[in-house]
């Protein structure tokens, strides 16, 4: 029997489809197009259809937009966010129609020099490079109320570019999801003596041993118990540490290994999205962690109607065939 499934670092409602309701059997991706080397402006080479790079990562040495580079980042072509400028002025009814100059910075990170489409597809060395330029940049944008870097990867996840790519936007705002997650770590907090909700929570994961993927000596990879969608994964810190930006381990290494058993789960990269959540300026309690969420269903009415999620493939289940892959 389906039941609804409440998010303890949202408060969102997932319905979960019963195990004899799913058929993972049934779900198979098939593989992308493969990337055009010269037409593709991510690509080692290419650096001069790109802005002037912000940031590179070049261990042989070598000047600014030349090749030789292992990560790159550069200014987004098409910003949303954008440094400086002038404020908007106040509209009459504020509390009726508020709007904001869209302060900021957005940055993309090009994850590697040859042409791919996943992180999945790269070597773990080069995702832990990765991973650590990502770090790198959101250090660079530290007065920032809230950083989101995230990953969108295929078409299908609505990814403008097939090259592996990371977004980072650095917001003088903090969104109102990040928010009420900030909102229950302190609850929480309040309520255990100081305890830290995503470390009680993944140790309740780790006794149970349910929706574990796998462990390793930086992280804990699981299928969240109100995963809003099939497959979805997160990825948490062993340690706990507010901020992914601060020093220490990064989980790159299983982050690497979740997206390959995805990879072989469903016989090629998915499309999918993953983001950093780290904490927002002003967060006495948090914990980072990675999410990860396959693009394999689309949202309906019920979905963009309520936010309640739909998941056909139980987390438990999801764990298991993952585990199997």
């Amino acid at each position: 029997m389906a039941e609804v499934r409440i998010d303890a670092l949202s408060g969102l409602r997932a319905i979960i489809g019963s195990a004899s309701d799913a058929s993972p059997s049934r779900m198979h991706v098939s593989p992308p197009q493969p990337i055009d080397p010269a037409r593709d402006p991510f690509a080692e080479g290419h650096e001069e259809r790109t802005a002037p790079e912000l940031y590179a990562v070049r261990p042989g040495g070598g000047g600014p937009d030349t090749p030789g580079w292992s990560v790159r980042v550069v200014p987004s072509a098409e910003p949303l966010l954008e440094t400086g400028g002038a404020d908007r002025a106040p509209q009459d009814e504020p509390e009726l129609f508020g709007a904001l100059a869209a302060h900021g910075a957005h940055e993309i990170v090009v994850n590697a020099p040859q042409p791919a489409h996943a992180l999945a597809e790269l070597t773990a060395e080069q995702v832990a490079v990765a991973v650590d330029a990502w770090r790198e940049r959101m250090r660079a944008h530290a007065t920032a109320a809230c950083l989101h870097l995230c990953v969108d990867e295929r078409p299908e996840a609505a990814a403008a570019n097939a090259h592996t790519h990371a977004q980072l936007y650095a917001l003088d705002f903090v969104p109102a999801a990040v928010a009420r997650e900030r909102e229950r770590f302190g609850a929480h907090a309040a309520r255990t003596m100081g305890s830290d909700l995503l470390e009680d929570l993944v140790q309740a994961e780790v006794r149970r041993r349910q929706r574990i993927v796998a462990i390793d000596d930086e992280a804990v990879l699981l299928c969240p118990y109100a995963s809003q969608h099939p497959f979805a994964l997160m990825l948490v810190p062993r340690r706990r540490r507010a901020r992914f930006e601060d020093d220490g381990p990064t989980g790159a290494s299983l982050l690497h290994h979740g997206l390959s058993l995805l990879a072989r789960r469903f016989g090629s990269s998915p499309p999918l999205s993953l983001w950093v959540r780290t904490a927002p300026q002003h967060s006495s309690r948090f914990c980072w962690r990675i999410d990860i969420v396959p693009r394999l269903t689309h949202a309906g009415g019920l979905e963009l109607g309520t936010g309640i999620g739909c998941n056909a493939v139980p987390p438990e289940q999801a764990a298991a065939e993952l585990r199997g892959a």
